[in-house]
């Protein structure tokens, strides 16, 4: 039985879900826009993709994630979504368990039906029973759950999450993350753990209080606002010292090398015209 497995945003990654893109069906500009995608293009670049592109860059990461030992799992295309190519929201390892996500974009129902031929081969599986929450706001560490509660995440999802792990037994505090503006899609474009204790910020959107929480536990990498419209906090740590980052981010690449961390960079250009990037790619179903 295959395994789910992770404790981190750092372990070893064994094996990883992936989808090509599809093509561009989003309203962006008009009376069509929905308000919290009115909200978000307010805080992140939006612009129609060329789905072709995107899936050739994906192949790249694929190479590269695959000739470090990864196992890539391929799934389903979910058609008529413009965001199929972003699994890291669907659901989340946490320990031994694969926890559902409830999304809060009706146009990305679909993947999540896409993606249930492979959460019924997980032994442990969590459905939540309300609110909403995605994977790109969640990220693990040390016995801590953050969850950031932007525009796809709820307060109700979060006690959902928190329910939903005390059945399973899972031994882990769930800890909020409020933003200081409205506008944000997830937090792992703001905030990022990318090696133990080592993490990268966006510190304006985060108030006072959180960006001291975060200090207290992690050496924090500053990026510009510039970098964070560039989607570039949204990395991806395959190692507990090798980090994927998007080609272009040198600055950050620079300060991870400075603390002895491993920087492999693939172009990830066509991919960040929506908002998301190397980390909104992947699913992580096994990490060591």
């Amino acid at each position: 039985m295959p395994v789910f497995h992770a404790t981190s945003e750092y372990g070893t990654l064994r094996r990883v879900a992936m989808r090509h893109a599809a093509g561009f069906t989003r309203t962006l500009h008009g009376p069509g826009v929905h308000p919290v995608l009115a909200r978000q293009m307010a805080t992140s670049t939006w612009a129609p993709y060329d789905p072709a592109v995107v899936r050739a860059q994906q192949d790249a990461l694929i190479a590269l994630l695959r000739s470090r030992g990864v196992e890539v799992v391929l799934l389903d295309p979910a058609p008529g979504c413009s965001a199929q190519h972003y699994p890291r929201d669907l659901a989340v390892v946490i320990d031994d368990v694969l926890v559902l996500a409830r999304l809060n974009s009706a146009h990305r129902r679909s993947e999540t039906d896409a993606f249930a031929p492979l959460a019924a081969t997980a032994p442990k599986l969590a459905r939540l029973t309300a609110g909403t929450i995605e994977g790109g706001d969640v990220l693990l560490h040390d016995g801590l759950v953050l969850v950031g509660l932007g525009e796809e995440t709820s307060p109700t999802g979060v006690a959902a999450l928190r329910s939903a792990l005390t059945r399973f037994g899972v031994d882990r505090e769930v800890v909020p993350v409020r933003f200081a503006t409205a506008g944000i899609v997830h937090l792992d474009d703001h905030f990022t753990i990318v090696a133990p204790n080592t993490a990268l910020i966006h510190r304006p959107v985060f108030t006072p209080g959180r960006i001291r929480w975060f200090a207290e536990r992690f050496d924090l990498i500053d990026v510009t606002n510039a970098e964070a419209r560039a989607v570039q906090v949204n990395v991806l740590a395959i190692a507990p010292g090798t980090v994927v980052v998007a080609e272009g981010s040198d600055r950050i690449a620079a300060e991870l090398n400075a603390r002895g961390i491993e920087v492999l960079t693939v172009d990830y250009s066509e991919v960040t015209k929506i908002p998301g990037s190397l980390r909104c790619t992947t699913l992580p179903l096994h990490r060591t």
